[in-house]
């Protein structure tokens, strides 16, 4: 009887003494550190070139697309290599809600990625069927679909594309209200513009991303991650999950295809659903960082950018160069650069792991591996 009194008040006085806690030191320092950086990128067109805010732009809007393709392939398990459909569309719905209905762009460009999600509910369930290797596959050749099926819609251009009038492009009122804040001309008022969109994109989907990872969708999520059928067993309900997460990665991937897009100001069918642009170089820069993580991404699409500006003079053998680093990172870091050092150094800027905290701070211990970061 005594045994299990004592049984009994163990949970009681755990609750008293501990607290359940995913922050740590490092994360705090670097949490602190983002904040410094975000300011000084949102300051950084008062005083950088043009050439700079174009190319940060570029980054920016890569980042936010290797975070929804990881959180659907490195958390979710679902390799896609199709996500170019979403990009496209997208941009597409950019173009028509723009120059056909006349709407603002900035409120096109979330209502894109709305209509992503309408089109990703009926397609949803049609690679769902699909496994693996195969559902890989049905993703590529839904993207395919969708480029034939615009490329036949004359009023967006056809084949050859279109381009967008010079009254949406000049006249969208954050343009305007940035040209005169700054003193800029229309055309490096749409760049810092845009710059500014992305940046926000970019931020926002790093903190929705981590706060969807600390929840208990994500604790489901790392369960499927490491099991499914085990995760099945506790009732995790793994179809339901991965369809709010293929959603949730459209909805995404089209916000940002449509500002990609409206920067561009000019688009085609075969540039808007290219799988080299929009899925192989997400893909290079999720497997260099390292998959299943949110700082993967980040660190690998600064190497991107990096071997982009250095390299793209090479023509063609830049691409050549870029799979052979692939190979070798994938070879000597099979967790990818930031994987292998987190690994090396138990270190974890956006931590998930659960610990048992004493109130009063003295000391941390593993509560359990449950929804902890990735081996």
């Amino acid at each position: 009887m005594s045994i299990l009194a004592s049984a009994e008040r163990v949970p009681a006085e755990r609750e008293r003494h501990y607290r359940v806690a995913t922050g740590t030191r490092a994360s705090t320092i670097a949490g602190l550190l983002a904040a410094l950086v975000l300011a000084g990128l949102a300051a950084l067109p008062l005083l950088a070139g043009r050439g700079l805010v174009q190319d940060l732009f570029t980054v920016f809007t890569m980042l936010a697309l290797a975070q929804y393709w990881n959180l659907l392939a490195g958390f979710a398990g679902l390799v896609s290599v199709g996500q170019q459909a979403y990009v496209g569309l997208g941009a597409y719905l950019l173009f028509g809600l723009t120059a056909a209905a006349g709407l603002d762009p900035v409120l096109a460009i979330l209502l894109a990625g709305v209509g992503a999600v309408v089109v990703a509910v009926p397609t949803a369930f049609v690679v769902f069927r699909l496994r693996s290797a195969y559902f890989a596959i049905g993703t590529w050749v839904v993207a395919e679909v969708f480029r034939l099926v615009l490329a036949q819609v004359k009023s967006l251009g056809g084949g050859t594309g279109m381009s967008l009038p010079r009254e949406v492009t000049n006249d969208s009122a954050l343009v305007r209200l940035t040209a005169e804040l700054l003193g800029l001309r229309t055309a490096a008022a749409r760049d810092v513009a845009s710059y500014w969109l992305a940046l926000a994109l970019a931020a926002g989907t790093i903190a929705f991303v981590y706060a969807v990872l600390r929840s208990r969708r994500g604790l489901a999520l790392a369960a499927i991650r490491d099991s499914e059928t085990a995760a099945l067993s506790v009732g995790v309900d793994a179809f339901r999950l991965k369809l709010q997460v293929y959603l949730v990665a459209a909805f995404g991937t089209g916000l940002t295809g449509a500002l990609i897009y409206f920067q561009k100001a000019r688009i085609s069918p075969d540039a808007a659903f290219s799988v080299l642009d929009w899925t192989a170089y997400v893909l290079f820069i999720v497997v260099i960082g390292g998959l299943g993580s949110i700082e993967g991404p980040i660190v690998g699409v600064a190497v991107f950018y990096l071997l982009q500006d250095q390299l793209a003079g090479f023509g063609s053998w830049y691409l050549m160069l870029l799979g052979l680093i692939a190979i070798l990172v994938m070879r000597f870091f099979p967790k990818g650069l930031w994987g292998s050092i987190a690994h090396r150094f138990d270190l974890s800027l956006f931590p998930i792991r659960r610990h048992l905290v004493p109130r009063d701070g003295t000391a941390t211990h593993p509560l359990s591996s449950q929804g902890g970061d990735h081996d």
